[in-house]
Formats: C-alpha cells, sequence, structure tokens
C-alpha cells in the first residue's frame, strides 16, 4: 500500500539517519578487518583513509537529496538540482572502489567520467527552466539585448545572433559534450581490452592521448558554452545566485580532469617512476591510485559546497500532502531526457536537410517539465506532441498532485526563505537596446 500517510515527512528523514548509522555500524568493522587481513600497506591505508572520507561526504549530499525529496515543491528546478547532488557520492564511492580494486579502475572510472557530463546537461536545464517559468518570452526578450560577443579565446569570431539562434547554439554546445564523453567511453573500453589504450601515459601511439585532447576540447567548448550563456543573461540568473552554482558544478568536472593530466606529466617527467611506486604494483597503478585517493578527499569539501549552493530553503513551501512514491520516483524520471535527445536529432536533421526553424512567437508555448531542451518557444508544431511525453499537458507532477505552470509562484519568490539576497523588491527586467550590467560577477566563473 502506497505511504500516502500525511506524516511521511516526519518520519522519512529520522529513518534514513538511523539506516545509515546502522550501515556504518556494519560497514567500518569490516573495513578495519579487511585493512589487517590485507596487511598496512600504503595502497591499504590510503583506501582505509579514504574510505573515512567518503563515509563522512554521502550523509552530508544525501541530506540535502533527501530534504529536496521532502520540500518536492517546484520539480522542474529540483528534479535537475537532485541529480546534479548525486554527483557527489558517484565520484566518492567510484573513487574508492578503484582504489580498492585497481583492475577494474578503467571501468568505474568511465561510468563516473560519463555521469560528469550528465551533470553539465543538468546544469543547463536548471538555468533553462528558471528562465522559461519567469520568462516565457525569453527568446524576444533577447533578441532586443545588447549584441553578445564571443569571450576569449573566441573572440576574433562573429558572434552569434541574439535570440533562437544564441540560445540553440548554447544548447548545442553543452549537449555535444553528453553525446562525445559516452562515445569516447566506449572507445576507451573498446582500446583497453585491444590493449592499445595505456592510460596515463602521453604518447602518440596509445589511444589515452587522442582521447584525453578530443575530450578537453568537447569539455572545454560546453563549459564556454555555459559562460557565454550566463554573460549573455546574466541580469535574469542573479535572484538564484548562479555565480556559486555554476563554480561547484566547474570546479568538480575541471580538477577531476586536469589533476588526472598533471599526474599522467609527473609519469612522464619522471616524478613518478618505477623507482619508487609506494606497494603499488605499477606506475599506472600508482598513478591512478593517487587520483582516485585526491578525489575522495576533495568530495568531502564539494560535498559542503553543493550543500549550500545547492540549498534546499528556497523551496520550503505549504504544499498539498500527497505521497512519499511520488516525490521518489520523480527523482528516477528521465521522460525529459528521452524529449530533449528526440528534439536535438530533429535539430539537426533539420540542419542537414536545409530545412528552416519555424517560429511561433505569438503563440503562447506550453512550458511544462519535459518540455525540450533545444525548444524554446521554437518547436515545430508538427512534431511537438511527439516530443512531449506522455503526461498532463503543461502540468508539473510532484508530491502526488498537479500544479499549472503559470499558477506557482515564482522561483524567485518561493516560500518563506528567499534566495540567497533580497529578491522581495525585483521587479520585471526592463528590457532595452543598451542593456548593460558594468557590476556583472561574470569574471568570477571565467
Amino acid at each position: 500500500m502506497p505511504c500516502t500517510c500525511g506524516n511521511w515527512r516526519r518520519w522519512i528523514r529520522p529513518l534514513v539517519v538511523l539506516l545509515y548509522i546502522l550501515l556504518l555500524l556494519v560497514v567500518l568493522p569490516l573495513c578495519v578487518w579487511e585493512l589487517q587481513k590485507s596487511g598496512v600497506s600504503t595502497p591499504n591505508k590510503a583506501w582505509f583513509i579514504a574510505g573515512i572520507f567518503v563515509f563522512m561526504t554521502i550523509p552530508i549530499s544525501l541530506w540535502g537529496i533527501l530534504q529536496h525529496l521532502v520540500h518536492y515543491t517546484q520539480p522542474e528546478l529540483q528534479k535537475p538540482i537532485i541529480r546534479i547532488l548525486w554527483m557527489v557520492p558517484i565520484y566518492s564511492l567510484d573513487s574508492w572502489i578503484a582504489l580498492k580494486y585497481p583492475n577494474i579502475a578503467i571501468y568505474v572510472d568511465t561510468c563516473r567520467e560519463c555521469y560528469e557530463a550528465y551533470v553539465i546537461y543538468n546544469f543547463m536545464i536548471f538555468l533553462l527552466n528558471y528562465l522559461g517559468n519567469q520568462y516565457p518570452s525569453l527568446v524576444l526578450m533577447l533578441e532586443v539585448q545588447e549584441q553578445q560577443k564571443h569571450l576569449p579565446p573566441l573572440c576574433c569570431c562573429p558572434p552569434w545572433p541574439m535570440g533562437e539562434v544564441l540560445l540553440l547554439r548554447c544548447k548545442l554546445g553543452v549537449l555535444q559534450y553528453t553525446v562525445v564523453r559516452p562515445v569516447t567511453t566506449v572507445i576507451a573500453l573498446i582500446c583497453q581490452h585491444c590493449g592499445v589504450y595505456d592510460e596515463g601515459n602521453f604518447s602518440s601511439k596509445n589511444a589515452w592521448t587522442y582521447l584525453v585532447i578530443v575530450n578537453n576540447l568537447s569539455q572545454l567548448f560546453a563549459m564556454y558554452c555555459l559562460v557565454l550563456f550566463y554573460k549573455a543573461l546574466r541580469e535574469e540568473l542573479s535572484p538564484i545566485k548562479p555565480v556559486g552554482k555554476f563554480l561547484c558544478v566547474k570546479l568538480v568536472v575541471f580538477v577531476s580532469f586536469w589533476q588526472a593530466v598533471v599526474i599522467a606529466l609527473l609519469v612522464k617527467v619522471g616524478v613518478i617512476s618505477e623507482l619508487h611506486t609506494w606497494d603499488w604494483d605499477s606506475v599506472e597503478a600508482v598513478a591512478t591510485g593517487l587520483q582516485d585517493f585526491i578525489i575522495c578527499v576533495e568530495m568531502f569539501l564539494a560535498a559542503i559546497a553543493h550543500h549550500f549552493s545547492f540549498t534546499y530553503k528556497p523551496y520550503i513551501q505549504e504544499a498539498e500532502e500527497g505521497s512519499c512514491f511520488d516525490s521518489f520516483l520523480a527523482m528516477w524520471d528521465v521522460s525529459d531526457i528521452r524529449a530533449d535527445i528526440s528534439e536535438q536529432v530533429r535539430n539537426v536533421g533539420r540542419t542537414v536537410m536545409g530545412r528552416p526553424r519555424k517560429t511561433y512567437f505569438g503563440e503562447e508555448v506550453s512550458q511544462d517539465e519535459n518540455t525540450g531542451l533545444l525548444s524554446d518557444g521554437s518547436q515545430d508544431p508538427g512534431v511537438e506532441s511527439s516530443s512531449t511525453p506522455p503526461s498532463p499537458k503543461g502540468r508539473y507532477q510532484g508530491m502526488g498532485h498537479t500544479v499549472t505552470p503559470h499558477s506557482i509562484s515564482a522561483p524567485a519568490n518561493l516560500g518563506s526563505v528567499p534566495w540567497e539576497g533580497d529578491v522581495d523588491d525585483i521587479t520585471p527586467a526592463v528590457i532595452s537596446a543598451d542593456h548593460t550590467d558594468p557590476g556583472s560577477d561574470y569574471a568570477a566563473i571565467i
């Protein structure tokens, strides 16, 4: 029988805390026993110390996720936030497992790297869903703003026209990484089985070097598009304080990638060599183990940063009581992803076939949780119904009830706890051709 009791919000948190304490009482003695059985070598000590950080990281992240589920009042914003919050425990557990079992490190590490692309994608969804709620005519609003120029190192390129073109290209720039990363992951696994991957060794004769270059270029362009998108709409996004959120995502993604490159360079120049492997089997095992250990430590700091940057407090408000299963099942709903992939394929197909994209600014486009990432008021009406998964049209599903998008309060005024600043005085932006923001905090996220 579904748990529809009205007080489930009260007992679900103590229950989760109790279960985690019981889990620790079982796992910690097992870890100590494993350490004594395997011998107190450097790899085992690194694994045990990393495990302590993992056990401190997971409850911080799970608490934030649980609080969002308890106060699941804005599905279109909280669903991508929950997906982003899962990044920290996934990274932490993945690295800890790889540290203990280095033979399977490449497999679990590739799963971690694929989720990294998924996080960047969901951060873009979060920004777009907020703007879609606040500004239904986002494309028109962009068209009358001052032309946004490219940023270094692409400042010499012609600027993208403001409006639909800028939005579409920024979206595609982010989405391309979600395609490139899984493809290169599959290639890496194939190369590993063929014996030509040679992870951590910069050489023109192995596949790892070329895949690192491709992944790096794809990742940099995705981040560039996110920064360009923020710079063009920084005034409209200011109520949700996106800089801290962007830094959380950017630092986790970039630090984990570039520290792997730095460790590989240390191996290449001989700082990490066969002369001293600290009880690891090889230099490659040292490089991989060092990377995984550092990530376990870093994720503890990242969990704290995510807890405050993606806080649940703006979503605390009176809401109709509903089934707790609705909230938990909504966390795993990926219908919006299917819609976005379908819409992306259609857009690319129209471009290849030379068919122009049709725009209908005179119509009020229904915005819902499953609206395609590539369809901000510009979707072909002939394919709109097929790109949106079956659901109550124009409604959000959550907490056992439905709420029409335009009937809910704007995210800047959610509940009794405001966003991280005084937003009660916010008024609709006045769009003009000379719209500038000399005091922008854009430089903080470059």
